[in-house]
């Protein structure tokens, strides 16, 4: 462990339920899909500042588009020269880093015990090759997790609508879009919904649209 994740490790008791929530529910589901004494491989797509894989026992393969001037850089997305320099001496359970759009995936299939993505299809133009790209990467008996506002509560136009998110999904709409790439597809609330968690999910910078 190194001391960055160290440190992390010591502030998670304090991190939101989201958070908190999100961590257990991945680490529930390696668990699933444990092979042999290997670690499980996981692409972390859009993670590259992801909190919820550190220290996760995987061997962690992070995804991302790179920041390019004009809106990725307003927005803080993508990767950047001084995020790939550091952020494997940070974390121990980082494998690769993937410089990439999702969307125009050139990953082999099967690849991938697991993906995971945290709050980021809501920004994807092409949601649908979005996931379908990331069901071909992952194996058999394998597993995607991903989470992303809820469209029930938050709608797509009016005051609540983050100015960074192209869609809101609702329960059914994000269950019919994922039915389309895997056999079997759950659609949960993970947690509760209110203004305190619309407040933090909007921008305080300039409104972009952007494609990912």
């Amino acid at each position: 462990m190194t001391k960055y994740e160290y440190m992390r490790w010591l502030t998670f008791p304090l991190m939101t339920t989201h958070l908190i929530t999100v961590r257990n529910d991945i680490k529930n589901l390696l668990k699933l899909i444990k092979r042999d004494k290997a670690n499980v491989s996981v692409l972390d797509v859009g993670g590259r500042k992801s909190p919820y894989t550190i220290n996760v026992l995987a061997d962690v393969t992070l995804l991302d588009v790179p920041q390019e001037s004009g809106t990725r850089e307003a927005l803080n997305l993508g990767f950047t020269s001084d995020i790939l320099k550091t952020i494997q001496k940070k974390r121990s359970n980082i494998k690769d880093v993937i410089i990439e759009d999702m969307t125009k995936s050139t990953l082999p299939d099967a690849a991938y015990d697991a993906v995971v993505c945290i709050e980021v299809i809501e920004h994807v133009e092409e949601d649908d090759v979005f996931v379908k790209n990331i069901a071909k990467v992952i194996r058999d008996g394998g597993c995607a997790y991903f989470t992303t506002p809820n469209g029930d509560y938050i709608k797509n136009e009016g005051p609540d609508k983050n100015p960074d998110h192209i869609r809101h999904y609702t329960r059914n709409e994000l269950q019919a879009l994922l039915e389309k790439h895997f056999d079997k597809a759950e659609v949960r609330y993970a947690v509760k919904t209110g203004k305190y968690r619309v407040w933090g999910l909007k921008s305080f910078k300039k409104s972009i649209k952007f494609n990912t």
